[in-house]
């Protein structure tokens, strides 16, 4: 087997500046890459060991071939914080919308929904318990 690695994860977003700026309102991530030229926007944020990165609708077609203007249905992107009602009003002021406020799930993680202003279902957690 070739060794492989999750080295990042790609939004497709209308506006990648608006999307940088979102996620550094709303969560605090600052941004490590930003390349803009015209309609192929691409940035990436720093997360930790992975990336977040953000690439208009033009830019994915162009490099993938295919249309990518289309909403995810089944596709969120989790961050992880010891204060997910603080997580979510800051996500809210920043131009969330919210999906469901914080659940205390049966094995012990509290999780919120908020959806981003492109539409990205984001999760706001708690740490998974240890055994």
């Amino acid at each position: 087997m070739v060794p492989i690695r999750f080295g990042y994860t790609i939004c497709y977003v209308d506006d990648v500046r608006d999307a940088l700026a979102f996620y550094e309102a709303a969560l605090g991530l600052k941004t490590r890459f930003v390349s803009v030229e015209g309609e192929m926007q691409y940035g990436e944020l720093e997360t930790g060991e992975t990336v977040l990165a953000f690439a208009s609708h033009a830019l994915a077609t162009a490099s993938a071939g295919e249309e990518c203007s289309h909403r995810p249905a089944a596709f969120e992107i989790a961050f992880v914080t010891d204060d997910v009602a603080a997580a979510v009003a800051q996500s809210v002021a920043a131009g969330a919308t919210l999906v469901r406020g914080p659940t205390e799930k049966p094995w012990g993680q509290t999780v919120a929904y908020v959806r981003d202003p492109d539409g990205i279902l984001v999760e706001l957690c708690t740490p998974m318990p240890t055994a």
